[in-house]
């Protein structure tokens, strides 16, 4: 099994990503730690902790994290996952505690514990790791990967169609803390950014057959889901935003899923227009070396990538 630590801003689809990566018999969960993002870490660190309840869970431990970006402010999240941060399921109150470390000090126990078999996932603003690494920059060598759904790197028209942060070319957990994003990205540790380009895919999309199976089941994971697959189409949105962060997870779990390229990317951090963009130098020519090298996800199989979340979910 790999040893994973989830670091997530739930989030209906952050929600998601904790169910599938607990229920998954490749991934061995040591730890769910909350950051700011979708919505305030009270409440990211209050959902986590219903997810795993949920899921009769509750010996993974869930931890507290960063309360803001490592230098400004948190911006207001323009798409709203509801009242309770969960497409409204308004899961029961968690009667579990959170960790006695707060997240920044349990990722860097963890990874310091298992040097080199830690993954970290990462499905909201990276300041939880940043910090940690920050903190104590020696982790660096003991992680061996860290996926994320992070950024937009202009591979095909829905990174920017589906742009989630807010300026016109920006992803949401970048743009929200821009300067972790580049701490993680410059860490010299190996990155994989599913972006946009493969995580806000229209063909990661569910069936009227597929709805139908979910509402069915007696599972309360796969009620959850159905019902914020209901919650963003009466929006106007696609069912794919419910499960934008599984991507990470499903890539965890099988790497195949997704055809990733070695790209230099830098992290845009001044203000203005383009706050938050992953800018990707792809010339023959005049390359900015100095750039980190990371893996960017350039296409995903949507259907295999579907059929495990569904079948995970409903298992």
């Amino acid at each position: 099994m790999k040893k994973i630590i989830l670091d997530c801003d739930p989030g209906m689809d952050d929600s998601m990503a904790i169910v599938m990566a607990v229920k998954s018999e490749a991934l061995d969960v040591l730890a769910v730690t909350a950051v700011n993002g979708n919505y305030p870490v009270d409440v990211t660190s209050k959902n986590a902790r219903k997810v795993l309840e949920l899921l009769g869970r509750t010996d993974i431990p869930a931890a507290r994290g960063m309360a803001g970006p490592i230098i400004r402010k948190s911006p207001p999240d323009p798409f709203t996952h509801g009242k309770d941060g969960q497409a409204e399921a308004y899961l029961p109150e968690p009667t579990m505690p959170l960790a006695d470390l707060d997240a920044v000090d349990l990722i860097i126990q963890l990874v310091k514990a298992n040097p080199g078999e830690v993954t970290l996932i990462a499905t909201g603003p990276m300041s939880n790791i940043a910090m940690a690494m920050i903190k104590a920059p020696e982790i660096k060598e003991m992680i061996p990967e860290i996926v994320a759904i992070s950024g937009a790197f202009g591979l095909n028209k829905y990174a920017f169609l589906n742009a989630t942060g807010d300026t016109p070319q920006s992803e949401w957990n970048v743009y929200v803390d821009p300067e972790a994003a580049k701490v993680v990205y410059e860490s010299g540790v190996r990155l994989v950014a599913l972006g946009l380009d493969v995580a806000t895919y229209f063909d990661v999309n569910f069936s009227d057959a597929d709805v139908k199976r979910l509402e069915e089941s007696d599972k309360k994971e796969a009620d959850f889901l159905a019902n914020a697959i209901r919650f963003v189409k009466k929006r106007g949105f696609d069912a794919y935003c419910t499960v934008i962060d599984c991507m990470a997870v499903a890539y965890a779990i099988d790497p195949t899923l997704v055809e990733t390229m070695e790209a230099h990317v830098g992290v845009e951090t001044k203000d203005g227009l383009t706050l938050g963009m992953t800018v990707i130098d792809r010339r023959h020519h005049f390359v900015w070396e100095q750039l980190p090298l990371i893996q960017v996800g350039c296409s995903a199989d949507c259907g295999r990538f579907l059929q495990m979340l569904l079948e995970l979910v409903l298992k």
